[in-house]
């Protein structure tokens, strides 16, 4: 039997008046989804354990049927392994934004989504500037980028808060905080005159675009040990689609094949029907394909409302349809999920820990009176799984009760 496991990233959120007390996941037109929700099992999923930060890192380990706290990684060190920097035991890595901050406060947290050849100059004006015994710069996707440490593995104790968490915000109380905070505050600083000299900053300044301010590290991670293969785990051979490095540093740590398909893109610019082509060519050779878009996210953190559910229908229209299809015609049987990882309610602009809503349908799943895929619904079923990495358990198990 085949499995496909979709991660509508961020989807859930809370109701909003401006949609008459709605969920986004409520307002948006799902047809396919709320078809999954009656036909198989609807309910909630606690994917972040309490205590544990409310980020995709902890979440998506949950849905890939990993302990995020058992199996925890840093998130820098997570991104890191997806961008095939392998880090020494005197080193740490940290996520790096490019961010814009003006008169104090966090005006962009993704520098206006620079481009990725844009940003990629800027790292390089970084790295040719600052990098050397110490630090290391490595260019990612758009704006988020790694910063490698070496020499102090104190920063993996120190407090640091995501820049998303602080949109509009003056920045002053959040600025990295504890055990090797003095190092981080002085390279952010000795970024700034680097920062200002870019000829590629300078000229998206010229064309009125958001300019790269300050950098911003957050997120350290170190080399994870003694992670057990999926295959191992499960018996089953697993392939995963995502724009964003998180994911696939996750897979690649996980021992899941990544998938390279082009098109996929962590905003509204993803080329959906190629990501859901690509994964269902996947299944030809591969047990399970995990299929992670961001966007819904994307949208929540920049608090557009009609973006998320534009987001939210592009992807039941072009990924859950396409798969349902697949599913309903599969020669020896399919089964499809598809969750959220974590709420991003627009009202605040970024994660919280609340349980989200999943559905699995497909053969042998019996239906439990969904009456759509939204999280009131989810909810009203009585159904929940806490922890949520048994989610996983239970699509793959022979029988659903």
């Amino acid at each position: 039997m085949k499995h496909v496991i979709v991660i509508l990233d961020g989807a859930a959120g809370w109701p909003l008046p401006e949609l008459d007390g709605r969920t986004t996941l409520e307002a948006a037109r799902t047809p396919n989804l709320d078809a999954l929700a009656a036909e198989g099992t609807l309910g909630l999923a606690q994917t972040v354990p309490e205590g544990a930060e409310p980020s995709s890192a902890a979440a998506c380990t949950a849905i890939l049927g990993y302990d995020p706290v058992a199996n925890a990684v840093g998130r820098g060190a997570i991104e890191a392994a997806s961008m095939g920097i392998a880090l020494g035991p005197g080193q740490v890595a940290l996520r790096l934004n490019l961010v814009s901050i003006v008169d104090g406060r966090m005006s962009s947290y993704a520098c206006g989504h620079i481009p990725t050849l844009d940003s990629a100059a800027i790292m390089r004006d970084l790295s040719d500037a600052l990098a050397g015994d110490v630090f290391s710069f490595h260019p990612g996707v758009s704006y988020r980028h790694i910063l490698v440490v070496t020499g102090h593995r104190e920063l993996f104790e120190a407090r640091y808060t995501p820049p998303h968490d602080i949109s509009d915000k003056p920045v002053s109380a959040y600025l990295p905080d504890g055990p090797g905070a003095d190092l981080l505050l002085d390279l952010m600083e000795r970024a700034r005159p680097v920062l200002a000299a870019s000829a590629v900053n300078n000229a998206r300044a010229r064309k009125g675009q958001v300019v790269a301010s300050h950098i911003w590290p957050f997120w350290p991670g170190v080399a994870p040990e003694r992670l057990i293969p999926f295959a191992a785990t499960r018996g089953r051979h697993a392939a995963l689609t995502s724009g964003v490095d998180l994911l696939n540093g996750l897979a690649r740590l996980f021992g899941i094949d990544r998938l390279e398909i082009d098109g996929v893109t962590d905003g509204s610019d993803n080329d959906y029907a190629a990501q859901t082509a690509g994964a269902l060519a996947a299944l030809k050779d591969h047990d399970v394909v995990f299929v992670h878009v961001e966007s819904p996210d994307e949208e929540g953190h920049a608090g557009n409302i009609g973006g998320k559910i534009a987001a939210i229908e592009d992807i039941d229209r072009e990924v859950v349809g396409p798969l349902r299809d697949a599913m309903l015609s599969a020669e020896g049987g399919m089964r499809l999920l598809a969750m959220p990882d974590h709420p991003t309610p627009i009202a605040i602009k970024t994660h919280v820990g609340e349980a989200v809503p999943f559905v699995i349908a497909g053969s042998g799943v019996p239906a439990n009176g969904g009456g759509g895929f939204d999280e009131h619904s989810a909810a009203a079923t009585g159904l929940r799984v806490d922890p949520g990495h048994l989610v996983l358990d239970r699509m793959l198990a022979d029988q659903i009760d």
